[in-house]
């Protein structure tokens, strides 16, 4: 039960770096069109 219990740890941590740099390594596109948003002004009375 201990070996299951560290095999599902390592595994947990192993996807936690994974996606970390894959975050980091990522090279994200920047936005292809402007968006823009009228708020109205009640909203911050």
């Amino acid at each position: 039960m201990k070996a299951l219990t560290r095999f599902f740890l390592y595994f947990a941590l192993l996807i936690i770096a994974g996606l970390g740099f894959f975050l980091a390594a990522w090279d994200m596109p920047a936005p292809s069109s402007t968006y823009e948003e009228v708020i109205p002004n009640g909203r911050f009375k």
